[in-house]
């Protein structure tokens, strides 16, 4: 039986699965997320697309020792990105890996996005890039779990995005935070030479009280 933690936790993962969808931060079977249940992450199933995926598909695993619950469907192959990524913070309670386009483009040129507007600057600060590294291996997952006590959004060279948060929706937001900097810095470094914001600025809005109170609404669970 599952109980009212768990199902609300499924129902919001399959809400936020078919927004990534829609928003086209992937396509086709690419990308998972996960989030917690107490003791356990639930993570999308291998192999399907995140819009099919029903609630009863989260795929349960323990964190602390990684056994695989339900096993007639495999967990997704990045299982030990999350895991490992859980373990080294624990105040994560919520992980989100997609493919934006503009954010893998940004990989192929770049090693960093810079601070560029208001939103950025409050809802996601500075993100972390990590060299290439073969997708589903325990290099990448100890790659990621290497930055998620610093960062909360970090850059896949020729792969995506990671994010997290302290609930789904604010993992999610970072995500879409993060695309829409990388493709406003393309299109400013196509065109010319684009104005950043000082050390200065960027603290000076994550100083805020106004933001600090929006980035608490977005911690908040529904």
């Amino acid at each position: 039986m599952t109980d009212s933690l768990e199902q609300k936790v499924r129902e919001e993962l399959t809400l936020y699965a078919r927004k990534i969808v829609a928003k086209g931060l992937v396509v086709g079977p690419g990308g998972n997320i996960s989030a917690k249940a107490g003791g356990l992450m639930l993570l999308s199933p291998s192999g399907f697309a995140l819009e099919d995926i029903a609630p009863d598909q989260w795929i349960r695993v323990e964190i602390e020792s990684g056994k695989v619950l339900d096993t007639e469907v495999r967990p997704s192959s990045e299982v030990l990105m999350h895991l490992f990524a859980y373990r080294e913070n624990p105040e994560i309670q919520a992980i989100v890996h997609t493919h934006p386009a503009y954010c893998i483009a940004l990989t192929l040129v770049a090693q960093e996005l810079p601070m560029l507007f208001p939103d950025q600057a409050a809802l996601v600060g500075e993100v972390a890039f990590v060299p290439y590294v073969l997708p589903t291996t325990d290099l990448l997952a100890d790659a990621v779990a290497a930055k998620v006590g610093d960062f909360n959004s970090i850059l896949l060279e020729n792969h995506g995005l990671v994010t997290t948060g302290k609930n789904l929706r604010e993992a999610y937001y970072r995500t879409e935070v993060v695309e829409e900097s990388a493709k406003i810095y393309l299109a400013a470094k196509a065109a010319g030479t684009p104005k950043t914001l000082t050390d200065a600025e960027y603290k000076e809005i994550q100083s805020l009280e106004s933001e600090a109170y929006r980035v608490q609404l977005l911690q908040k669970l529904k």
